[in-house]
């Protein structure tokens, strides 16, 4: 029987699930929107969403919320912040014991105003008697930053069967406004809410895509970016496709346009993926990342985990051979060991400030000085040759100059994120892990320079410091800004 990916991902990843009090926190002002993507509140500089889905919101256990930083100058600030769940008086709906309010996030424009706005998936939001029937939750941008919300209430798919289990924001017809995509887990699977959507919560229309039966896929994770350098944004599906008597990951592309998204060319299956430039020819390249051993059912997964780039062009997918670095590929720091899990996790920025967009790859399941599981992040370079295992680096808590150490379980790079929250053209790395302490997660912020990532100066939070309780949470669990 097909399965979604997030089961497997829970199975692999599985905790206990308790939370801990909501507190709530202020944002930042700005006088006037700047444009510049996953800033909320319009100051110039890009802001981070943490998500602590099994935190307690409004005293429900495993309601949860999302944790809200703002940037600056100086990179993100911890005194300015915010806390957003349903138990927030302007955010809809009521705080519900297994809601996981924060475990899928995205964000975007909807409404045009210059504001980023928060997208929150609540797959699980139970409406009446109805268990698992979702909804979707925007948070607004403004010069407060995120504060007001509303659930998209039109028009609405006519089945919501967890409504918002996969989530991504782009131009997908290139009218110049920006759509949502929210995948359910039933026909059609792929929901394109068109924009603008209204601060009433309606959408400029609906459009449902059937991807199981138009290309054998059925949609699962999406991932929105531009492959062929058009102006619409193109869409990768990641769910699986039937192979004989089973199923095995598979992921198709959907190419944007005038009359919407439409299937192309079959890519890499796999568990998470970016797409982004990493040769600079000015066309996205996909990025799949898989942390399963290869296997008939997971052919691009590998030893200890898998990477692999398929190459973008002006028609979309290139003809050039797809590329596949794993912990054994020359010069990738380490070595592939069964259940490391590289390729967990995948972000991508430019580091150094290059011109190449590098890749962050999560290994969560790295055993780091004896210490099951305790975790490990690799940044892969983009160039001229593409994502290759030169000057790649390696961080894990044990890296000198990060804070705190390597213990058995943590999942150090379960998320990453590369962002620019100073505005000095060079990414951050942003590292998560959410069984830190027991499930009470948290955050390290890696600066860069000249020469990319480093060590050096970084630093380490939880949720109490941003406004959170301590308690398991799984603060970190998923980043988006």
């Amino acid at each position: 029987m097909q399965q979604h990916l997030r089961t497997t991902l829970a199975t692999i990843a599985s905790a206990a699930l308790v939370g801990g009090l909501l507190l709530a926190g202020s944002g930042s002002a700005a006088a006037a929107p700047s444009g510049i993507s996953g800033d909320f509140n319009g100051d110039g500089y890009r802001d981070l969403a943490i998500a602590a889905p099994i935190g307690k919101a409004g005293n429900k256990a495993k309601a949860g919320y999302v944790a809200v930083v703002y940037g600056t100058k100086n990179g993100l600030n911890k005194s300015k912040r915010t806390i957003i769940s349903q138990a927030s008086a302007a955010i809809p709906g009521l705080p519900e014991s297994g809601d996981y309010f924060g475990d899928r996030l995205t964000t975007g424009d909807l409404d045009g105003d210059g504001y980023t706005d928060l997208v929150v998936g609540v797959h699980s939001e139970r409406i009446g008697s109805t268990d698992s029937y979702g909804a979707v939750t925007v948070v607004w941008g403004s010069a407060k930053g995120l504060i007001k919300g509303v659930d998209i209430s039109a028009p609405l798919p006519k089945y919501r069967s967890e409504l918002g289990w996969g989530l991504a924001t782009g131009d997908f017809d290139g009218d110049g406004r920006t759509d949502l995509a929210a995948v359910n887990i039933a026909a059609p699977e792929l929901n394109i809410f068109k924009g603008p959507i209204s601060r009433t919560g309606k959408a400029a229309g609906l459009v449902g895509i059937d991807t199981t039966a138009q290309t054998g896929i059925n949609a699962d994770r999406i991932i929105a970016g531009n492959v062929n350098g058009d102006g619409a944004t193109d869409l990768l599906v990641m769910g699986q496709e039937e192979k004989g008597n089973a199923y095995r990951t598979r992921s198709v592309l959907y190419k944007g346009g005038k009359t919407g998204l439409k299937p192309s060319g079959k890519v890499a299956g796999g568990y998470d993926a970016v797409i982004a430039d990493v040769n600079k020819d000015g066309y996205g390249d996909i990025v799949t990342g898989n942390f399963m051993e290869k296997s008939a059912d997971e052919p691009n997964g590998g030893p200890g985990g898998a990477v692999t780039v398929s190459y973008g062009s002006p028609a979309g997918l290139s003809t050039r051979t797809p590329a596949r670095i794993t912990q054994a590929t020359a010069n990738v720091p380490g070595s592939a060991t069964k259940g490391d899990r590289f390729g967990w996790s995948l972000s991508a920025g430019d580091t150094n400030g290059d011109g190449y967009a590098d890749i962050a790859v999560g290994v969560p399941g790295k055993d780091v000085s004896g210490r099951i599981d305790a975790g490990a992040v690799v940044v892969l370079r983009g160039s001229a040759k593409g994502l290759t295992g030169t000057g790649a680096k390696s961080f894990t808590q044990n890296t000198a100059g990060v804070p705190d150490s390597a213990e058995a379980r943590d999942q150090f790079g379960a998320s990453v994120r590369l962002t620019d929250s100073n505005k000095d053209r060079r990414a951050e790395l942003i590292v998560g892990a959410f069984a830190e302490n027991n499930g009470e997660g948290g955050v390290w912020l890696f600066k860069t320079g000249k020469s990319g990532i480093t060590a050096t100066g970084s630093t380490h939070f939880g949720a109490v410091p941003v406004g959170g309780p301590k308690g398991p949470s799984y603060f970190g669990e998923v980043f988006a800004g």
